[in-house]
């Protein structure tokens, strides 16, 4: 038995599908297919669990009263894995997540936010098909990054030299110096062996011929936008540091060997990882027919870093301080006695933006919210998303605590797209806000959004003039 051509399964972050497992696993002329595609469904999301969570993705079996189904629920990551066949116990299958908002907005996001955030490659059995979605940019990206990491750890070692030398060094070759040099007059041209320490040039001629390759990919790509620029700058400064050596495309028995060395890293594991996907012309999975290289990243990191980069060109405007959760500048320790048996060890908000007499407390969450929240009255929102803005709402007022100004702004920032936040701005509703007073203190609460496209500048300026705003206005 054969399982389907559509041996690939895809779906958004934070959305879900239904597939008919019958379908899926090319069940539909057995004798009684309803009750082996349940079977094979449990079997399936059993061998397939740790996989699945690698992309935050949760299967269940469900049955409609026609038809088996298999119910998938994203979270957050974004990425692409092998999963595994109830028919094989083989890597037979495969997940896409793909970003709700598409590539061609998150490439200039990331070349804008100075590449915080990049596809992590997992190491697991290729995939075996993918639909053409994520953009070549992104393995080169990847590559590049790998590279750049490996030529700044690159061991020097010791290599045997052949040279003419004015005075003996290391091993004299007599004869050669007797039939060659003397009856040529050159008395004082001593050939010598000697070692010496160099970079190893069979490697640097591996680095040069991936750079090369991934420079001409790019060259191809150029109408994309600025950001490829930038990348086809940064492949031109690492060619700048293996110029003297000329390119050299690696077997897989140069692989092995370079893997082979002591004292091998994870830095030195990785750039040839990246040479090996470069010579064998892989891809991410997501972007050929071929097989795919598994990957993995995290939108919710994604998403912060973005906000980072508004909240830092906010700075810039109006000259206020930004501490960042990622750098651990943010970090409020909790002091528990006896200190064995606390909980949580620390307080840690995403951002917080300093201001005279104001102090703005972010905490981005990269949920669909925003876009729920503008479709009906709280009222009539589901208890399970009321739930959880409740308690994304008590965390981002815990946090208040932590500001020392007479002014605390507790912001909720969720993501949204162009065209939503167009029309907020356009009507006035881009920020919610609530406040209270305790004693001589002034907390708000301020509901917004961000569009994901690359503009921090121009995101950031109704930021700061909500900011100002506040700090001008008489507590």
């Amino acid at each position: 038995m054969q399982p389907s051509k559509n041996i690939c399964l895809e779906l958004e972050d934070h959305s879900s599908i239904e597939e008919s497992a019958v379908q899926f696993f090319g069940i539909k002329g057995a004798m009684d297919p309803q009750a082996q595609a349940a079977r094979l469904a449990d079997q399936f999301i059993t061998q397939n669990r740790d996989l699945l969570e690698m992309l935050e993705v949760s299967v269940r079996r469900d049955y409609d009263g026609n038809d088996v189904l298999l119910r998938m629920e994203s979270g957050s990551a974004v990425g692409a894995v092998p999963l595994i066949s109830p028919f094989t116990a083989r890597a037979d299958y495969g997940l896409v997540v793909q970003p709700r908002f598409p590539w061609p907005g998150i490439g200039p996001m990331l070349a804008e936010m100075g590449w915080l955030v990049s596809p992590t490659p997992l190491r697991l059995p290729l995939l075996k098909r993918s639909e053409r979605r994520v953009p070549l940019w992104v393995l080169s990206f990847m590559v590049l990054a790998r590279l750049q990491a490996l030529l700044d750890r690159m061991e020097r070692r010791f290599e045997f030299t052949e040279q003419d030398r004015l005075a003996p060094k290391g091993t004299v070759l007599w004869q050669q110096y007797a039939t060659r040099n003397l009856p040529r007059g050159e008395f004082l041209a001593v050939p010598c062996v000697f070692p010496e320490l160099r970079d190893d040039r069979h490697l640097k001629g591996a680095i040069r011929y991936t750079i090369e390759h991934q420079l001409q990919s790019l060259e191809s790509q150029r109408e994309q936008g600025t950001f490829v620029h930038a990348l086809i700058a940064l492949a031109e400064c690492l060619l700048l540091r293996v110029r003297t050596v000329p390119a050299c495309r690696p077997s897989p028995r140069d692989i092995d060997a370079w893997l082979r060395r002591p004292l091998r890293n994870d830095v030195l594991y990785e750039g040839l990882q990246a040479i090996d996907w470069t010579v064998e012309e892989r891809g991410l999975a997501g972007l050929s027919d071929l097989e795919g290289i598994p990957w993995t990243m995290s939108m919710e990191v994604f998403f912060e870093a973005w906000v980072e980069t508004v909240l830092r060109a906010a700075a810039i405007r109006t000259g206020g301080r930004l501490k960042v959760g990622r750098k651990r500048e943010t970090v409020a320790p909790l002091v528990w006695e006896p200190p064995y048996l606390g909980s949580q060890k620390s307080l840690v908000p995403d951002l917080v933006f300093e201001l005279e007499g104001c102090t703005v407390i972010v905490d981005a969450k990269y949920k669909r919210h925003w876009e729920e929240f503008q479709q009906d009255r709280w009222a009539a929102k589901g208890h399970e998303l009321r739930e959880e803005h409740r308690q994304d709402l008590l965390q981002v007022l815990a946090y208040a605590n932590l500001a020392e100004t007479a002014t605390a702004v507790c912001c909720l920032m969720y993501p949204c797209s162009t065209a939503t936040w167009k029309s907020l701005r356009e009507r006035g509703r881009l920020f919610h806000k609530a406040e209270m007073s305790v004693r001589s203190r002034r907390i708000l609460v301020w509901l917004t959004a961000i569009p994901m496209c690359a503009a921090a500048e121009r995101i950031a300026a109704p930021l700061v003039d909500e900011i100002l705003k506040t700090t001008w206005a008489p507590a």
